[in-house]
């Protein structure tokens, strides 16, 4: 983990403010949350906040992309899912007062834009609209959480379960003649915290997967050639 960081404050204008999330705010809420926001650049590996940790505020992603896990008593950690731009963290535990439920960590190196719990509560009450997009930002989180359990707890082999990752990664990767191309960075032990399994067992699948042209890398793309094949994995 990363123990130094650069940052410069600021408030950031509408245009940069990329996202499916803030978007769909009016335009008097949306630009009072880039007003009472500031932004900071934090390198990759450094952690936003840690679960149990009590709540600060929301962080919402400008740019990079940040990992979301849980980690038990004994130090095994689960990544529930991978956070990127036009996201909000820590939504829940901001609005609920209770501490945050995961842990947020930057995968690359990341911009972001941090806003107090107070400030926050204070423009929502100002703007009680907001409120639907809120409710269908943590929607989509706990969606995304159910479909990840489902994934670890449900998938009978490691194949099946690392199968189904890379199909939901792949629905944002790039369409070419060769097939799904998507960035691939993660190491073998960070994808064995997505399914529950070990680095080797990772990298014995991955090899597997490679053999029978199930995937394909080059540098750090990864490629699915036909997506059909992989899914006989998953059992989709």
């Amino acid at each position: 983990m990363q123990t130094s960081r650069e940052t410069q404050s600021g408030n950031d204008g509408q245009a940069k403010w990329a996202g499916e999330f803030p978007d769909k705010w009016i335009p008097e809420a949306f630009q009072e949350l880039a007003q009472i926001a500031h932004s900071s650049s934090h390198p990759a590996n450094w952690n936003l906040f840690s679960e149990k940790d009590p709540a600060q505020g929301v962080h919402l992603v400008l740019d990079g992309e940040v990992k979301l896990s849980m980690n038990s008593i004994d130090g095994r950690r689960l990544i529930l899912r991978i956070a990127k731009r036009g996201e909000i963290l820590g939504l829940a535990s901001a609005l609920s007062g209770k501490p945050y439920e995961v842990t947020a960590e930057t995968l690359y190196p990341c911009k972001l834009a941090f806003v107090s719990r107070r400030d926050f509560l204070a423009m929502l009450a100002r703007h009680p609209e907001v409120y639907q997009s809120l409710t269908e930002e943590l929607s989509r989180n706990i969606n995304s959480a159910c479909e990840q359990l489902r994934t670890v707890g449900l998938a009978a082999t490691v194949p099946e379960k690392l199968a189904r990752l890379l199909l939901d990664w792949s629905e944002n990767g790039q369409t070419t003649e060769s097939g799904t191309r998507m960035r691939f960075v993660l190491t073998h032990g960070e994808i064995g915290e997505f399914i529950g399994a070990s680095r080797e067992t990772v990298t014995r699948t991955l090899s597997l997967f490679k053999t029978r042209r199930l995937v394909a890398f080059s540098g750090s793309m990864m490629t699915i050639p036909n997506k059909a094949a992989l899914e006989s994995y998953a059992r989709c």
